[in-house]
C-alpha cells in the first residue's frame, strides 16, 4: 500500500511542510517547542540558504532552512538523514555565516543577535550511543560549566532516541518528535494530535493532493533517501562486523583495536562504493561523506 503522508527525511517532504510561506505557521510552531521564553518567535522571515566564504577557495554552504525572525535572532535548520564525519565541525563552520552577515559597515559596535543551528537526525553520534538523550543543546561555557555566551546555541534532535507512543505524549515538542519519526507511517491524523497546527501539517503533507510534477519531485527525493539510509546503515554494519572479528582473530586488546581501525575503513570504502554503484561522482561522494576528493579517490583506488 502507498504511504498517505510524505517522510519528513527527505529534502522534498522537509521543505514542503516548513520551507514554503503558506506553511510559515508549521516552522514556528516546531522552532518554539525548542527555544527559550525569550527568543520565542511571532513572524520569520526565509532567508537566502546558499552561502559562499570570502574567496573562491572557501567552501560553498548550503543550508535546508535559513530564517530570521521579526526581533533579529537567525536560524539555520539542518535536516540530516544518515551519519557523515565532521558534522559536528560543519555545523560550527554553518554558523559563522549569519555571524558574518551581521556586520556593518562604519562605526559598529560588534553587537551581535542569537543564532540557533538546529539539527534534525535521523542518525546517533558514535559517543552518545550509551545515552538516550533526545533533544541536545549546547552553549560556549566556562571552566565552571557556566555558560559564557549565550547567543549561540546548537540544538540536536536525536529521532532515533524518541520512542514515546502516541498515547505517552505529553507537550507540544513530544507531538513535533512524534510526527518527524511517524508521520509516513500513518493514514490519518491521531486523535492526540489534535491542534490546529497539526491539523494544517497532515493537510499539506498528503501526497495525494500533489500536482504530477511535486508527486515526481518528492518520488525522486524519497529514492535517494531510501538508498542513502541503506547504503550507510548496512555498510557501517559490515565494516563493525569485520573489524570485530578481525579484532577477536588477533586474540589480543592491541587486535581489537586494529580492527575496528581497519573494520572503520572499510566502512568508509563499501559506503562509497555504493554510492557510487547508484551513479554518484566521486564530487558527490565526497560532499556527502565530508571527506577530500584526494581521499574520496584514494579509498575507492581510483586516479
Amino acid at each position: 500500500m502507498q504511504d498517505v503522508f510524505v517522510n519528513l527525511f527527505t529534502d522534498f517532504g522537509f521543505k514542503k511542510l516548513f520551507g514554503e510561506e503558506p506553511n510559515k505557521a508549521l516552522l514556528i510552531s516546531f522552532l518554539n517547542t525548542l527555544l527559550p521564553a525569550k527568543h520565542q518567535i511571532a513572524h520569520l522571515t526565509y532567508t537566502q540558504s546558499e552561502h559562499l566564504g570570502p574567496s573562491a577557495l572557501d567552501r560553498k554552504a548550503i543550508f535546508d532552512l535559513s530564517c530570521v525572525s521579526d526581533s533579529g535572532e537567525r536560524f539555520i535548520v539542518e535536516l540530516q538523514k544518515a551519519k557523515q564525519n565532521y558534522f559536528k565541525d560543519r555545523s560550527l563552520y554553518y554558523a559563522t555565516f549569519p555571524i558574518q552577515e551581521q556586520a556593518q559597515r562604519g562605526d559598529w559596535d560588534f553587537r551581535l543577535e542569537a543564532i540557533y543551528t538546529i539539527g534534525i537526525l535521523d542518525f546517533v553520534f558514535d559517543e552518545d550511543r550509551g545515552d538516550e538523550q533526545v533533544v541536545y543543546e549546547i552553549q560556549l561555557k566556562d571552566q565552571r560549566n557556566q555558560v559564557f555566551y549565550d547567543k549561540l546555541t546548537f540544538i540536536y534532535l536525536t529521532l532515533p532516541h524518541f520512542t514515546k507512543s502516541i498515547e505517552q505524549l505529553d507537550t507540544l515538542q513530544d507531538k513535533w518528535l512524534y510526527t518527524f519519526r511517524h508521520l509516513h507511517t500513518l493514514t490519518e491524523r491521531p486523535e492526540h494530535l489534535s491542534e490546529e497546527v497539526f491539523e494544517k501539517a497532515f493537510q499539506q503533507a498528503k501526497i495525494a493532493r500533489f500536482d504530477p510534477n511535486e508527486r515526481r519531485a518528492y518520488e525522486s527525493s524519497l529514492k535517494y533517501y531510501r538508498d542513502l539510509k541503506n547504503v550507510t546503515d548496512t555498510a557501517r554494519g559490515e565494516g563493525f562486523e569485520e573489524g570485530r572479528e578481525e579484532g577477536r582473530a588477533e586474540g589480543r586488546e592491541e587486535g581489537l583495536i586494529e580492527g575496528l581501525v581497519e573494520g572503520e575503513r572499510r566502512t568508509q570504502q563499501k559506503m562509497m562504493r555504493r554510492m557510487q554503484a547508484q551513479g554518484l561522482s566521486l564530487e558527490q561522494i565526497a560532499q556527502l561523506t565530508d571527506q577530500t576528493l584526494g581521499a574520496v579517490r584514494a579509498l575507492l583506488g581510483e586516479r
